[in-house]
């Protein structure tokens, strides 16, 4: 286990909940009782210290036993099935747990009991078999092989935005419940969302639109009125395409195999290698430095011209983990040079060398900024990337650090 990844591990240790399930860490490590118990940061961190479990990192298992938990117990709507998003203390005493339900929580749902079922944590088997049976369900579009995006609390009504986040983390989440399932199945699936992708990607020259309607139509001017939405940002996101470019590639040497020792793919994989390795060169070429400070600017238009400039952390965490997979599959130097910018920009501004973890949201002078990202909610983007640059590409990072 790298130094990193052992001090972020010690940085979460209190991300237990009172309640079950996770909290929202501050800038020290502590709870922020204001947010609550957020679904996606449990199973984030249930994911996260089931590798610390594999690894040996001491206290993890427990941590893992406390997500699980949660996630079977308070988070989870045993009247209409389904999780709830988060849980929030009200002023009188009662809970209150939102009026949606999402695919994007649904998806981490399945990584979490992925993760845990393979560190051999009790309840784990239960939690993926709900899971996996509540997405089919609800959220798996097998005529479109796309996943749809948010159903009322009650699951009655669906409504009708469809938005390619939620595929992305479904594309993980399946990818890893293949790898510890052996369930081939859900690699096609992954597939047939991998190809969606690559398809509306090439058409606007290598930006995924990321808003959709209901017929799957690209909505390019969504949110054009509120171009910062928190949720649903106006334009293209290069981190996303920076995070596409990893999973497609993860994908297609998975599917259809790769000459590690020579940097080669096999004939099927390569178009889907090609189009990642676009995918990137598009999201660096138009984001970092785009205002002049380094950085990889959070939002562009369609012309790759930036829209909002902050800098938050998950964008270069994962463009460390996307250019060391990129180098290991092609060997091309180019994405050796940008996994040193990556690394080299993290000690600079983000990593938090006094009080651990990293900053999650900076302006565009690299300063912190805490108006999306209040202190350090959780460890999975910045883990994560000290862990699949050192592992096999063509694995999911649990199995991949459980196969040594």
């Amino acid at each position: 286990m790298t130094t990193q990844a052992s001090n972020l591990l010690n940085f979460g240790r209190g991300v237990a909940n009172p309640w079950g399930g996770a909290g929202w860490l501050d800038d020290f490590g502590r709870l922020d009782p204001s947010e609550g118990v957020q679904t996606w940061i449990s199973c984030r961190m249930a994911h996260v210290y089931s590798i610390g479990t594999l690894l040996g990192f001491p206290g993890s298992e427990k941590i893992v036993d406390t997500m699980v938990s949660g996630l079977r117990g308070m988070l989870h709507d045993k009247e209409h099935g389904g999780w709830y998003p988060s849980l929030t203390l009200r002023s009188d005493g009662s809970l209150d747990h939102g009026t949606e339900k999402l695919c994007y929580t649904h998806a981490f749902v399945m990584l979490a009991a992925t993760s845990a079922l393979l560190a051999g944590r009790p309840g784990a088997k239960r939690l993926l078999e709900d899971a996996i049976e509540t997405y089919d369900r609800f959220f798996w579009d097998e005529d479109e092989g796309l996943a749809v995006d948010t159903w009322n609390t009650e699951m009655t009504e669906l409504d009708g935005y469809r938005g390619v986040n939620a595929n992305m983390h479904s594309t993980e989440a399946f990818l890893a419940i293949a790898d510890v399932t052996g369930d081939e199945s859900f690699r096609e699936r992954a597939g047939r969302i991998v190809t969606h992708v690559v398809e509306w990607a090439k058409a606007n020259n290598w930006r995924i639109p990321e808003h959709f309607d209901e017929n799957w139509t690209p909505l390019l001017d969504y949110n054009a009125d509120k171009k910062d939405d928190q949720f649903k940002p106006y334009g293209a996101t290069p981190g996303h395409g920076i995070e596409w470019s990893r999973l497609i590639t993860q994908w297609a040497i998975s599917t259809y195999g790769w000459d590690a020792q020579h940097h080669r793919v096999s004939a099927k994989a390569q178009p889907y290698v090609d189009a990642a390795q676009h995918l990137f060169e598009r999201a660096v070429r138009d984001a970092w430095q785009a205002d002049g400070e380094p950085g990889l600017v959070y939002t562009t238009d369609w012309q790759g011209r930036p829209i909002v400039h902050d800098r938050m952390h998950w964008t270069v965490a994962e463009g460390i983990n996307a250019a060391a997979t990129l180098y290991q599959v092609t060997g091309r130097d180019f994405f050796r040079s940008w996994y040193a910018t990556f690394v080299r920009y993290v000690d600079e501004h983000l990593a938090d060398h006094v009080n651990g973890s990293w900053w999650h949201q900076l302006d565009e002078h690299n300063q912190v900024l805490r108006t999306v990202w209040p202190g350090k909610s959780d460890l999975y983007h910045a883990f994560q990337s000290t862990l699949i640059p050192f592992n096999d590409p063509a694995l999911s990072i649990t199995p991949a650090v459980a196969r040594g």
